[in-house]
């Protein structure tokens, strides 16, 4: 089973930095779409940010600008760099992942998310 492991986020000011990170690992798997989502409180979950295989990225109108999706060379490590951070960035950040994994017979594919890490921006 490939498992996403997120780590980064925390407690700032508006303003600020903060870079979120998610490991994925397993075996015999590789990685199409790597994405970062988010929720607020009362809201839906709404994408922030994805990465092709290819390298191609996207980003929300809300965040363009301000955050950057990447990867590391492997593909293995998603990482989210975001700047100039609001109060409406607040919220509970989801890593996810659409999976392409050999189990003998022949591929599957299905999606795999993280566990959420929260970010807080006060004033």
């Amino acid at each position: 089973q490939v498992q996403l492991v997120e780590s980064g986020g925390g407690l700032l000011q508006a303003g600020g930095s903060l870079r979120l990170s998610c490991a994925a690992s397993g075996s015999s798997f590789s990685i199409a779409i790597f994405a970062w989502y988010r929720q607020a409180p009362g809201k839906q979950r709404e994408q922030v940010a994805f990465i092709t295989s290819g390298g191609d990225t996207h980003y929300a109108d809300s965040v363009k600008g301000r955050f950057t999706i990447s990867t590391d060379n492997a593909g293995n490590t998603l990482y989210l760099q975001m700047n100039k951070l609001k109060l409406e960035d607040t919220a509970v950040y989801y890593c996810n992942a659409d999976i392409q994994q050999d189990y003998g017979l022949g591929t599957r594919v299905f999606p795999s998310w993280g566990q959420g890490t929260h970010v807080t921006v006060s004033s």
